[in-house]
């Protein structure tokens, strides 16, 4: 999958933590709020006890589109053992739109695409915030965030197709190698990671 660029921009906290490293080393994922229309305002935490991927992306994006038929396959593979996927658009509240407005652009793309999971929508500043970008350098959708079931990121694409890690995350088989790995993890494997992150 490739990428279009769009004028705000990231600097990123690319994620190259892996599970053969200190746990310690791991990021918690931080809390996010978003809106999936008919279901209203949802947490992350909410789905914690889940292997969780989420997908920032632009309801106009090509590439956003297809990866969100490409994760619709995995969560029909994986969502039986706990798997869950997410998108949040980032474009739908764009130009002053309503909250109804935004719910009917994110409806259409579920509905368009035929996703088979949760798409909702949040706005731009929320997901700078969440990614750790700022507004100095551009940015790429779809953007990728593999969080494990007990809420840290392992893996987090950077804000630009330029760096390679983008490129090699993105890829299907490489996805569906991390989605593997993080759901074979037990919950024993980050006690000293929630641990440290109470400190």
């Amino acid at each position: 999958m490739k990428t279009v660029l769009i004028s705000i921009a990231a600097l990123a906290l690319a994620a190259t933590c892996l599970p053969g490293e200190d746990a310690g080393a791991l990021r918690k994922a931080p809390e996010l709020a978003f809106t999936i229309p008919g279901q209203g305002q949802k947490l992350l935490s909410q789905y914690r006890g889940k292997v969780v991927a989420l997908e920032f992306i632009l309801t106009t994006c090509p590439h956003c589109q297809a990866a969100s038929r490409v994760m619709t396959g995995f969560q029909q593979e994986y969502g039986p053992r706990g798997f869950q996927a997410l998108d949040l658009a980032i474009n739908a509240l764009d130009e002053g739109r309503t909250e109804t407005q935004a719910g009917q652009i994110v409806q259409a793309f579920a509905q368009q695409f035929q996703v088979g999971f949760p798409v909702g929508y949040i706005p731009r500043d929320q997901m700078m915030s969440f990614m750790g970008f700022s507004l100095a350098e551009r940015m790429v959708v779809p953007q990728l965030v593999l969080i494990d079931r007990k809420g840290y990121i392992h893996y987090q694409t950077p804000e630009s197709d330029a760096n390679a890690d983008w490129e090699k995350l993105m890829n299907d088989n490489t996805i569906r190698q991390h989605i593997e790995e993080l759901l074979a993890l037990g919950n024993s494997s980050h006690k000293h990671a929630a641990r440290a992150a109470a400190r």
